[in-house]
């Protein structure tokens, strides 16, 4: 993965994946034992959109905090699913 983009005060980065070119957003979680990002794929349109409009992408990654999302998630977690933090 390569985040474009950064937004720390929002905790959330944007980029496309080296191999696959799919654009995402990201966001830290944690499940107790490690801090790892889950990764949601974006349209083009979306990436874009996102780049010029921060409020649109925070309420995209604040929905994925929620788990509204989950149909976009790039890898499916594991049993023991992190929190957003």
């Amino acid at each position: 993965m390569r985040n474009d983009y950064f937004f720390q005060e929002e905790r959330y980065s944007i980029g496309v994946e080296s191999t696959s070119g799919r654009y995402y957003a990201s966001i830290p979680v944690s499940n107790g034992i490690v801090d790892y990002e889950e990764y949601y794929e974006l349209t083009r349109d979306q990436y874009r959109d996102f780049l010029g409009d921060r409020g649109a992408a925070v309420a995209f990654v604040e929905a994925c905090r929620r788990r509204e999302h989950d149909d976009l998630l790039i890898q499916r977690p594991g049993s023991n699913r992190g929190t957003p933090v």
